[in-house]
């Protein structure tokens, strides 16, 4: 009699336990995996609230939202220089195909690490081997997207042959850096150095020669305004001697005036003598 509480107690925990193993939860962005006796069920778990058989089911919990893995690859590049390239891939998980990954490929993890790191890996051994260091930096839009493909390429083949085509939908590759060696990096230095130094010295050329160029064209105008104003009064002189001319060959009296505006009022002084000469004002005329 004292052992039927304590019995009664065992057994609707028991009851508990199995009701609390009789049923999964998966939250968004998951989808779930039945492992029934280790046997992987075709089946997937969307998202909600599922039954299941207690002890005998076993749920994996797969993470099928846009993820983003990062890796650093080291190759060679076309000129010979060693490089580092550090890249980030965002992708996804087709949920139907979760069962069968579970199956052939392993958790998540386990498909970055065997699948998308060495994607990464051979595809930019691939492409930098295209490229020379400089390269890698001024056509690093290029370089980014035939690495997205290449990467996209090696996925697709290995997938199909694991029966798995379409499992990873990539959403994106970035280039998040190139590291070169020192003495790459110096060499930049040196060549952006004297770039500047040309492009500075070429400045000051063209600067000077600009300032050249508008000293001898102001020094152009001053000549022409110089020009124009000797022969506006060549002109305006030549035009008054003409008319002054006209005048002169009119009127004969007009003439004796300018030669008695013209006279100082001294009468010319001979030696040998103080007498006054008498000179007739019709000779001066002539």
């Amino acid at each position: 009699m004292n052992r039927l509480p304590i019995l009664s107690g065992v057994i609707a925990a028991v009851v508990v336990f199995l009701a609390s193993l009789s049923f999964v939860v998966v939250d968004a962005g998951y989808v779930g995996v039945v492992k029934r006796l280790g046997a992987v069920q075709p089946v997937f778990l969307s998202e909600g609230f599922h039954v299941k058989t207690p002890v005998i089911d076993v749920v994996e919990k797969f993470d099928i939202r846009l993820s983003k893995f990062e890796s650093q690859a080291g190759a060679s590049s076309k000129d010979l220089q060693v490089v580092q390239t550090s890249i980030a891939v965002q992708y996804s998980m087709t949920p139907e195909l979760m069962p069968r990954t579970l199956q052939k490929v392993g958790t998540r993890a386990t498909a970055e690490r065997t699948l998308i790191a060495p994607s990464i890996m051979e595809s930019v051994k691939a492409i930098t081997a295209l490229y020379t260091a400089e390269e890698l930096i001024t056509k690093r839009d290029s370089v980014k997207t035939e690495i997205q493909n290449k990467i996209t390429s090696f996925l697709n083949e290995t997938l199909e042959e694991k029966e798995l085509a379409g499992l990873l939908k990539i959403a994106n590759v970035a280039i998040t850096d190139f590291d070169f060696s020192s003495e790459f990096n110096r060499a930049i230095e040196e060549k952006v150095r004297a770039e500047q130094e040309a492009l500075k010295a070429k400045n000051e050329k063209l600067r000077a020669v600009t300032q050249a160029e508008a000293k001898a064209e102001e020094q152009k105008l001053i000549a022409d305004a110089v020009a124009y104003e000797i022969e506006v009064e060549s002109k305006a002189r030549a035009e008054a001697i003409k008319r002054e001319s006209e005048a002169l060959a009119g009127n004969p009296q007009l003439i004796q005036l300018r030669i008695a505006e013209k006279w100082d009022g001294q009468l010319p002084r001979f030696s040998g003598g103080d007498t006054v000469p008498l000179i007739s004002f019709d000779n001066l005329t002539k």
